[in-house]
């Protein structure tokens, strides 16, 4: 029901407000509805609504201005609070009948404190209305304790009690100064520092702004504004209580030069872990950045104050820096360097010029990316060759220097090969070499010639015998399938290529055979008794041949060599004589028949051989063939001395050995 102390005309209409918003559809002076016990009720008269009546709660309660204060020992606290309680109980109102704070019981029951004898002559509380306040003076320590306000109203269980109370501290303010920087943009100078303290302070007090240890007289506030800050500034502040400066703050000022550290201290090896530090003296404290330099770009790593490198790479060295920075600046360290220490990785190798002719000036370059620098040798196969800075210099480079190349990188934290690198020198051919297969040579058999020559690319072969060319190939080889004598003679073999031509040494061809069918001749052609008579026996053979002449059935030998010389031939000289031509493949025999006579009968053979020698003629020789029979008649009937007829037979023998 919203009443009021007078009548008011029955016109009057009524608005109600149920936790301050408006209820609507109510204009009467009573409301019925649900409440809970938070809520709050109030009424006013309409074309009044400024002079709302005051709010009614339909529960018990305390509510502290504070729940936690300080003070400091001598000085005095005062402790606020307001309560509430229902208008209305069991239809009849509810009236307060007894109030009063408390920190002890007494038999079971809150002692107030006007009547504890620790706060005699200290304390006083006030109430106005529904607000009450407890003022103690002098604090001391031992005041130290929870304080809570309690009222009793006319109903039997109308008793209630604010807890939790109200938590006193008699020690000194712990004052610290609050920076906050303005966000309303980037390039915003504006910071305020706030004085604030770990606990309320109850008693009437003003601050005091320090800059530099000297004091900002203007500044008694708890805030104090700054339109820029100079790093190299430092802010504290303190409270002034009955006049008398206490309890001043630590001072804040912007981050100091920050210091670096790396561990481990020492050298830094490739795969091991790695942590940077950064820290700076700061109030408040710093927050921190790490940057890794790269020329003009500078990316951000971490935000916080340690860099760590669970395995660290030797892409990571190099210039790092931190920032330490809080609210009232911004302050880079000194740069740090960070060498990270790795075996050589793989060499790479090359070579120049790429295209390589005997006598130039050839470069082997080997180089490998290895900290600290890698030192080099050179190997041809497992021959070392060289230590230095990776490069191999041939001044002068040789067809000898053909082959494998590679190179050793080593420091002091491993050693790595690299692949190999073929030197291919391209040279004129040498001096060929020649040979002939078998070495012995017989007449018939297969003969090769070959011809080979160190030269690269490889030479082209021709082979010569005298001025007269043969055959030419990349092969070098001259095969004769089945050589004859007439293959007898001397040979050499070119070997030429892009970069030259040269002949190698003469090589003579000696084809051995065995005898051909020997040829005898006896000289004079007419024998004489008593002359002498030379019997020749010839044969081609390679090595020579051995000649023996025989008389027919006689097993002695009559001589030996081509010649047979019979130096006073008689008629008993007169038979079958053969000459015996022999070498290690056989032998042959070749027959003449030698008869001696006296002059007649030389005269008859003369006739003989004169009569097939017109016949032989005939037709063309008819009228000369009729002279010269005439002739041969004169002479029979003029000659009277005795003649020597000699008969030719040949046989041959072949390969029958001689007996």
């Amino acid at each position: 029901m919203c009443l009021n102390r007078c009548s008011l005309p029955d016109r009057f209409t009524y608005i109600w407000y149920k936790n301050g918003q408006k209820i609507q559809g109510q204009t009467s002076n009573t409301y019925s509805g649900y409440f809970v016990d938070t809520d709050r009720v109030s009424c006013a008269v309409r074309g009044q609504e400024l002079f709302p009546s005051p709010s009614v709660s339909f529960t018990w309660g305390v509510t502290y201005t504070s729940t936690k204060i300080c003070g400091s020992k001598g000085s005095t606290v005062v402790i606020h609070c307001s309560y509430r309680y229902p208008s209305r109980v069991n239809n009849v109102n509810t009236r307060v009948t007894d109030r009063f704070w408390f920190v002890k019981t007494k038999y079971n029951e809150p002692l107030d404190l006007k009547e504890d004898s620790d706060y005699s002559g200290r304390v006083e509380d006030q109430c106005n209305g529904n607000s009450c306040t407890l003022t103690i003076r002098d604090l001391r320590e031992t005041d130290s304790a929870e304080y809570k306000f309690r009222f009793i109203t006319n109903h039997e269980s109308g008793r209630y009690t604010g807890s939790p109370g109200v938590m006193l501290s008699v020690s000194d303010p712990q004052l610290q100064v609050d920076v906050r920087k303005s966000t309303v943009n980037q390039f915003s100078t504006w910071t305020e520092l706030t004085c604030r303290s770990n606990c309320q302070l109850s008693d009437p007090h003003s601050y005091i702004w320090y800059k530099n240890g000297e004091k900002v007289e203007r500044e008694r506030k708890e805030y104090y504004i700054l339109d820029g800050f100079d790093p190299s500034n430092k802010y504290y502040c303190s409270i002034e209580v009955s006049g008398h400066e206490r309890f001043r703050s630590p001072p804040v000022y912007a981050p100091n030069l920050p210091l670096v550290s790396v561990l481990p201290s020492g050298q830094i090896k490739k795969g091991s872990s790695v942590t940077m530090s950064c820290s700076s003296d700061a109030k408040p404290a710093a927050k921190y950045t790490w940057y890794k330099k790269n020329g003009t770009d500078e990316p951000r790593l971490v935000d916080q104050e340690r860099l760590s490198f669970s395995s660290i790479q030797s892409s990571d060295s190099g210039d790092y820096y931190c920032t330490a920075e809080n609210e009232l600046g911004r302050t880079g360290s000194e740069i740090i360097s960070i060498d990270v220490k790795y075996p050589p990785h793989p060499p790479s190798v090359s070579v120049s010029p790429s295209e390589i002719v005997e006598g130039s000036s050839v470069t082997l370059t080997c180089s490998s990316d290895a900290n600290p620098a890698a030192k080099y040798t050179w190997y041809k196969g497992n021959r070392q060759h060289v230590h230095g800075r990776g490069t191999y210099i041939f001044t002068s480079i040789s067809s000898k220097n053909r082959g494998k190349y590679y190179c050793e990188a080593k420091n002091q934290y491993g050693v790595i090969n690299s692949t190999s690198l073929f030197i291919n020198v391209q040279y004129r051919p040498n001096l060929p070499s020649v040979s002939v297969s078998p070495s012995e040579i017989v007449e018939g058999s297969s003969v090769t010639l070959t011809c080979s020559s160190d030269s690269n690319p490889a030479a082209n072969y021709t082979w010569y015998k005298g001025n007269r060319q043969l055959i030419d190939g990349q092969e070098g080889n001259f095969t004769f399938t089945s050589i004859s004598s007439n293959d007898t003679g001397t040979y050499y073999c070119e070997a030429g290529n892009y970069y030259g031509v040269i002949n190698s040494t003469s090589i003579v061809i000696d084809v051995r055979y065995r005898p051909n069918l020997p040829s005898v001749s006896v000289s004079p052609s007419e024998i004489v008794e008593g002359s002498s008579v030379t019997l020749t026996c010839s044969s081609d053979a390679n090595p020579a041949a051995n000649y023996t002449w025989y008389k027919e059935n006689e097993w002695s030998p009559k001589a030996s060599g081509q010649i047979f010389t019979i130096t006073d031939i008689r008629a008993e000289h007169s038979g079958n004589y053969y000459c015996v031509v022999q070498d290690t493949t056989g032998h042959y025999n070749s027959t003449l028949h030698l008869i001696v006579v006296g002059g007649k009968s030389l005269l008859i053979m003369n006739i003989i051989r004169l009569t097939l020698v017109v016949l032989m003629l005939i037709p063309l020789f008819v009228i000369s063939l009729c002279l010269r029979m005439k002739k041969t008649r004169s002479l029979k009937t003029e000659l009277n001395e005795p003649v020597e007829m000699i008969e030719m037979r040949e046989t041959i023998d072949n390969m029958n050995p001689v007996i």
